[in-house]
């Protein structure tokens, strides 16, 4: 198959993974787990985000909330269980090895966009090239509608003026929004963060917060990992709160923040609320 063929074959497989039909969940997660040897790291999750819903995961360290993100997008391919986009399940072949194939895990890639907790720039390219590049090769995208695309990112991130700056040279803050820029350019369905403010101080997680509300604000949805539970409390749709591996319990915010029913929830809000500054 030639080199063309083949984008256009990725580009109608990836527009099925994005169609969204009318009333369904966008996101499902249907029994997924993740193991490391004999320990079980995520314990048969299930969860479902509608379209526009933005979902807070909140829960004590090493209950699994990041590895689980890490599923959706197969950076750590379930051991069990299945994901599915639209109603799809998504990188169910495999190659000898028991590995997602390439090209599945690309048509993944270009529909739900995730934003890490260390940035993950190219910290040799500029800020203007980190945002290019992908366009061009996960898109086909011309230079120039990559750069148009990448600048008007930028603006909406208030980083006009860091176009031509090497990342390293930009506050934490700053290379956070880069970053989320840097996933917003391929126009993804869904948007995972892992803990997007946990390296950074307090003024320079309100930099990005506010950007990830806008997003929410916007109608993008939203799979958020977090620590910060005003914004879990205040933004979400829903929070699920994590421990050991498994869901223990979800709903409205307000709910899981003023009443929760189940001990494990009540012993960590009590501990995260309560906290002595």
């Amino acid at each position: 198959m030639n080199r063309s063929k083949a984008k256009d074959n990725m580009t109608t497989e990836a527009g099925r993974l994005a169609q969204s039909p009318n009333g369904k969940s966008v996101l499902k997660l249907e029994g997924v787990c993740k193991s490391f040897g004999e320990h079980r790291v995520v314990d048969d999750v299930s969860l479902d985000v509608a379209a526009h819903e933005v979902v807070s995961i909140i829960g004590p360290s090493g209950a699994g909330k990041s590895t689980l993100l890490r599923c959706i997008n197969f950076l750590e391919p379930p051991t069990s269980g299945t994901v599915l986009l639209n109603e799809n399940v998504v990188c169910e072949h495999r190659n000898r090895y028991g590995q997602p194939i390439r090209k599945e895990l690309t048509q993944l890639r270009r529909v739900v966009g995730m934003v890490f907790q260390d940035f993950n720039l190219f910290p040799h390219l500029s800020v203007l090239k980190n945002l290019t590049l992908p366009q061009e090769r996960v898109l086909g995208r011309s230079a120039d509608e990559s750069e148009r695309r990448a600048r008007e990112l930028l603006d909406r991130m208030g980083l006009a003026d860091k176009a031509t700056q090497l990342p390293p040279r930009c506050s934490g803050g700053q290379q956070q929004r880069v970053a989320i820029a840097r996933a917003l350019v391929l126009d993804p369905q869904v948007m995972l963060f892992d803990e997007p403010t946990s390296s950074l101080d307090p003024e320079l997680g309100a930099e990005v917060l506010s950007v990830m509300r806008s997003l929410a604000d916007g109608g993008m949805t939203m799979l958020v990992v977090t620590h910060e539970m005003h914004f879990a409390r205040e933004v979400s749709d829903t929070v699920v709160v994590m421990a050991d591996g498994a869901v223990v319990e979800s709903g409205k915010p307000e709910a899981i923040f003023a009443a929760p029913k189940v001990e494990r929830t009540q012993r960590f809000l009590s501990a995260v609320m309560n906290r002595s500054i």
